[in-house]
């Protein structure tokens, strides 16, 4: 059995080298195709993951209730961390992170990229628990990440940039930059760059984060300089996340929390992580569904259709050939498995090889797909990718390659040899 089995390899394997301009074509399409669905893949898979509502480990953001973008006093964040709890049987979060938005240019003069910058201001030692995937970090990532949030404690003027977005600004760690405030109009910031993100954390590559205290600091000496408050400075707050650990105990934090007297001006809501995601990309639905139900379908049809042509061209070219193999005794199901077996090399190997390269080239040399989406600036390719180009790649090949090898299987000897004669 393994001996008829290494006879049909060989076989396969030289049908394949016979017309190498067509296999190579063949390839080279299947690989740019391949590539194309994983890449469309890797967006749909992260958008679905981070819209996905976990069992456990629940973040829920508060937010303000009847106005967007929120705003809440940042006195709300101190009894929010307790949950608002006053009974002792009452919920109380694990852990707790304040969120505000600090965006401002380098120079007033030239609004450009690469001198706009968007900091997340938050406490700092909450950066490695409460922004998701840095706690997955590994050993010398996490001891660095920490190093960089202990030297924002100690200096609040201190920020931590993603690298990407270092490069965009052409500065380097350690360099001072002062920003002048869009977000908070007329709070100008002077900053240290102290680190930034660690390759591993390729989701922050454009991210920066700033110390809380810092805003905090600056929106009170705008108050004495001025004699009167900043116009965002009674509620400089974007949103609280807190941390429970299931659904269960969300539900009853969201009720203590919207039925509790300490939020009423503004009145403010909770929802799951996973859930305000979904609703603040709900205006991104349409390109989703375009991405899911329109580009990837018709990327594998176009796939199946290249290999079914390539695969047909071969058959009519072999006619002779698969007519004299079945005279030496190579049954119809024979000729069907060699044909089925050559469109599933091409496919199979192209579609790893173009998923595996996919991984690698945009993953560790391009720094992700460049698809801007809400707060998400770019995504990267998944580990499973490789499979996904097996799946893909023989799965096209193989539904492609049917009928021609159908074809193949109903070649009559006696039709092939009477037109020779």
């Amino acid at each position: 059995m393994l001996g008829h089995l290494a006879k049909f390899l060989v076989i396969i394997f030289k049908n394949v080298r016979r017309n190498l301009v067509r296999s190579t074509l063949t390839s080279l399409g299947t690989m740019v195709l391949v590539l194309v669905v994983t890449s469309v893949w890797s967006v749909l898979s992260f958008i679905d993951a981070q819209t996905s509502e976990k069992a456990n480990d629940f973040k829920v953001l508060v937010t303000e209730k009847n106005k967007a973008p929120s705003r809440l006093p940042y006195a709300y964040s101190s009894s929010l961390r307790e949950g608002a709890a006053r009974n002792p049987g009452d919920v109380r979060p694990t852990d707790y992170m304040t969120w505000a938005f600090y965006g401002g240019t380098l120079d007033p003069t030239k609004m450009t990229r690469e001198n706009f910058i968007f900091l997340i201001a938050g406490e700092a030692e909450k950066v490695p628990t409460m922004m998701d995937e840095l706690d997955q970090l590994g050993p010398a990532d996490k001891e660095r990440l920490m190093a960089a949030v202990e030297k924002m404690k100690r200096q609040r003027n201190g920020c931590v940039i993603g690298p990407t977005q270092l490069k965009t600004m052409n500065k380097r760690v350690g360099d001072r930059i002062k920003i002048s405030g869009l977000i908070f109009k007329g709070i100008d910031l002077e900053f240290e760059i102290v680190d930034t993100f660690p390759d591993a954390a390729q989701r922050y590559a454009q991210t920066s984060i700033m110390n809380i205290e810092y805003l905090l600091a600056a929106l009170d000496e705008y108050k004495v300089k001025n004699k009167k408050p900043h116009p965002q400075g009674a509620a400089p707050i974007a949103f609280v996340v807190l941390r429970v650990n299931n659904r269960q105990e969300f539900e009853r934090l969201a009720e203590q929390i919207t039925a509790s007297p300490l939020y009423t001006s503004p009145a403010v809501r909770c929802e799951s992580q996973a859930s305000a995601i979904s609703s603040f990309l709900e205006a991104y639905k349409d390109i989703f569904w375009g991405m899911r139900w329109l580009l990837a379908p018709a990327v594998l049809v176009t796939l199946s259709l290249v290999i079914a042509n390539a695969i047909s061209i071969s058959v009519r070219e072999r006619r002779m050939e698969i007519a004299v193999l079945k005279v030496l005794g190579f049954r119809p199901g024979h000729v069907m498995m060699l044909v089925l077996g050559e469109a599933l090399l091409i496919g199979a190997a192209s579609g790893v090889f173009s998923a595996g390269a996919a991984y690698l080239l945009i993953n560790k040399g391009a720094g992700g797909i460049p698809f801007p989406i809400a707060w998400f600036q770019r995504f990267f390719i998944p580990d499973q990718a490789p499979l996904w180009g097996l799946a893909v790649g023989a799965g096209t090949a193989f539904v492609g390659c049917i009928i021609p090898a159908w074809s193949a299987r109903s070649v009559r000897v006696a039709d092939v040899f009477s037109k020779i004669a």
